[in-house]
């Protein structure tokens, strides 16, 4: 069942030590600034949580797993300032995710596009079905993928970034994102993938605490520039959209 929220919805679940932080919203799982501002903050507050163990993240129904930065936001968008205050939802909550002291799983059970993919980048371990197919859709539309990038490059190198971004209208795969690092593992269903999910998070969860967080440093070393890099980030992107070549193409896609 999906929300049918304008807003969408999160709601966080926390069995024997292992939180469930699921997202939803009516539009493929996109995010209105709203919603990212409170994942950032539940990311945030579960990095504190002692009872907390480790973090499953997932969206809502069978479908997409998420669509990216709200589509509505973006074209309401009139001048830089509104445009970077847009663009830093996602750098504010792949910041979240990096700076978690808990160490975070993705469950990716279908299509994921822009931001999303950034937020499977940011997870320390991810699950997937053969459906959760990614694009970077990004320059197609005249800006790019300049915020999530550095999480794509992190995880998956340059080449597969490269790959992802200069093909903006092309569909990689499950298996080919895989092969570039970003899945550690791929079911043929969503039922086969969380029976294997509940195991490794119980295994996980079992583990010593402090071994894990030290862990999560190491995995993030190297990023703690981020927090100013990511806000540089989304100032690019935010003067970009205000261009004629987006605003053309933005007007191209609704009227469509």
């Amino acid at each position: 069942m999906t929300t049918t929220r304008e807003n969408g919805s999160l709601y966080t679940k926390i069995v024997n030590g292992i939180a469930t932080l699921e997202f939803g919203h009516p539009a493929s799982n996109s995010f209105p600034a709203i919603l990212l501002e409170r994942l950032e903050k539940e990311l945030g507050k579960l990095s504190e949580d002692e009872e907390v163990k480790i973090i499953i993240l997932r969206s809502e129904g069978d479908r997409a797993f998420c669509a990216g930065a709200s589509f509505d936001e973006l074209l309401a968008v009139e001048n830089m300032q509104q445009g970077k205050v847009f663009f830093s939802g996602f750098a504010n909550v792949i910041n979240a995710m990096r700076s978690c002291k808990k160490l975070i799983i993705g469950r990716i059970h279908g299509k994921t596009v822009g931001g999303g993919v950034g937020l499977a980048a940011a997870c320390d371990y991810c699950f997937a079905t053969e459906q959760a197919a990614i694009k970077l859709s990004e320059l197609s539309i005249g800006i790019g993928p300049f915020v999530i990038a550095p999480a794509i490059e992190r995880k998956m190198g340059v080449a597969a970034l490269a790959e992802l971004t200069l093909a903006a209208h092309d569909w990689k795969n499950a298996y080919w994102a895989k092969e570039k690092g970003l899945y550690a593992r791929v079911f043929e269903s969503i039922g086969e993938m969380d029976k294997e999910l509940e195991f490794f998070s119980e295994k996980l969860a079992s583990y010593n605490p402090a071994a894990l967080y030290e862990m999560k440093k190491v995995l993030w070393e190297g990023t703690e520039k981020w927090g100013s890099l990511l806000q540089e980030r989304a100032a690019i992107s935010g003067e970009l959209v205000l261009s004629d070549f987006t605003r053309n193409a933005l007007s191209k896609i609704k009227n469509s």
